[in-house]
């Protein structure tokens, strides 16, 4: 038996490279790395391809190893190749996050370490570095010293923490599931209806409050909903509010749906993942008031501050809420301390193990100091309005003033059908290449949205967008626009 075992051990020495192979390996990672930053600037937002990375397949799993050269040079035709390239400046739809180069480090750090970021026992730095960054946020939405959450994958994560919380905190049962009220506008992220449906509240009565001509959920609606639901023998139970639509961008109005779900003993759930961190800014800081009076919030480091995907946040004002719904103590994990300083993140969230996600935000934000972060989210806000200003002297229309970083516009031409005008206008973007736009449709209408929110996006890419979208409207039209 010992000898079996010391000859797997042989083969499997293969696992722990030596000092020469890692020194090759990341050389041509880093080698490749940096060539993909130095031609960020010239590289499409979207490169249009047939195979659509099939060359992948080319590739399959097998005994053999493969070579760094090989796999870096399939990497860089396969896979950063086809399609939407969300490093770029250039990518102005959806909504844009980062890839700021010190996530990547603070990736390659909890990596190789592989700290287990999911109980303090284990690893309490990891622990304090994640309910640090958490209680930093929680200050900045206002949230009090008590408050905490759980750095997740992203929003819908987050977003369904949130709601098992709310779920077992207004102690709604199975059998009270068909009478609790949810209410919420069709400008909700599609995240918020899929965590209602997996925390199995499927068959709640989903109320959709309409939205005014400003795209923001109508208060005065709401209420006579609520009274309703509640004279009809329903049980309103939780209302979500969104603080910087995917959409439009707008804010819903906080303040009064805070005093119609605390009068109504409601879980007020704000969704502030892509607008939440320009509470930082001055320029709009004061539209996301009532955000304090939440009882949670979903909101994302990988949008607002352009860190890489995987990074999102969920803070609830409840600690105890959140721990009551999420913990559980296994036999195998008897000998973890309980008396600890620091709260686990394994027992406010269901994940046990986890990825050690505050290094990649902590280091940026100790290398950057906030400044920086604080310049760019303004500068975005500018851009936006920058562009809502240009666009219409090109004859475009366009929805609201953008109250944060995203907007919407489209083109009415003298005949035919609008919706499918623009939508060709799309296609054309799309091929062009340099900048990649998305649209929307709300209420039977097509329109195409702006979302400024990559850290790469500069005045320069704003006036090549308008520059791309007066080309295609003269090449649709196949006249000149002024």
């Amino acid at each position: 038996m010992r000898d079996k075992i010391l000859k797997l051990e042989e083969q499997s020495q293969s696992l722990e490279p030596n000092p020469t192979t890692r020194h090759n390996w990341t050389n041509a990672v880093n080698s490749y790395a940096d060539d993909f930053l130095n031609n960020i600037e010239t590289t499409k937002a979207w490169n249009e391809t047939d195979a659509q990375g099939e060359g992948i397949l080319e590739l399959p799993i097998t005994e053999s190893p493969r070579s760094i050269e090989e796999l870096m040079s399939v990497i860089g035709e396969h896979v950063d190749g086809p399609a939407l390239n969300p490093a770029s400046g250039g990518h102005l739809a959806y909504i844009p996050g980062g890839g700021l180069f010190p996530t990547a480090l603070g990736d390659y750090l909890a990596d190789i370490t592989n700290r287990y970021a999911g109980i303090f026992f284990a690893s309490p730095g990891a622990v304090r570095i994640e309910n640090l960054l958490i209680r930093w946020m929680c200050k900045m939405v206002g949230f009090p010293k008590t408050a905490l959450g759980n750095l997740t994958s992203g929003g819908s994560i987050a977003t369904l923490i949130a709601i098992t919380t709310a779920r077992d905190a207004k102690g709604i049962r199975a059998r009270d599931i068909e009478q609790a009220v949810i209410y919420l506008t069709e400008q909700a992220h599609h995240s918020v209806q899929k965590a209602i449906r997996i925390a199995g509240l499927g068959e709640a009565k989903l109320s959709y409050i309409p939205i005014t001509d400003k795209f923001k959920m109508d208060d005065t609606i709401l209420a006579e909903r609520i009274a309703a639901d509640k004279a009809a023998g329903f049980r309103p139970f939780m209302v979500v509010a969104s603080a910087g639509t995917t959409d439009t961008g707008v804010i819903d109005p906080l303040d009064r749906i805070a005093d119609l779900a605390a009068a109504n003993e409601m879980w007020f759930h704000a969704d502030a993942a892509y607008g939440g961190f320009f509470m930082l800014t001055e320029e709009v800081r004061e539209n996301f008031k009532g955000i304090e009076r939440a009882d949670s919030v979903t909101i994302d480091p990988h949008k607002g501050l352009f860190l890489a995907y995987g990074t999102g946040a969920v803070l609830i004002k409840d600690i105890e809420a959140l721990q009551n719904t999420h913990f559980y103590l296994a036999n195998y994990m008897q000998d973890v301390v309980k008396a600890v300083d620091e709260p686990s993140p394994a027992d406010l969230s269901p994940e046990l193990t986890k990825h050690f996600r505050g290094m990649r935000m902590w280091l940026p934000l100790q290398l950057f100091g906030l400044a920086p972060f604080k310049a760019a989210l303004s500068e975005k806000i500018w851009l936006c309005r920058y562009f809502h200003k240009e666009i219409q002297k090109i004859g475009f229309e366009v929805g609201p003033e953008p109250e944060l970083s995203v907007m919407i516009y489209r083109y009415v031409p003298p005949t035919g059908d609008a919706n499918a005008f623009n939508a060709k206008l799309v296609d054309y973007v799309r091929i062009d290449g340099r900048v990649y736009l998305s649209s929307t449709s709300i209420g039977g209408v097509f329109w195409i949205r702006l979302a400024v929110l990559s850290f790469r996006s500069h005045l320069r890419t704003i006036d090549l967008c308008l520059e791309v979208l007066k080309d295609a409207v003269e090449k649709e039209l196949k006249v000149p626009v002024n």
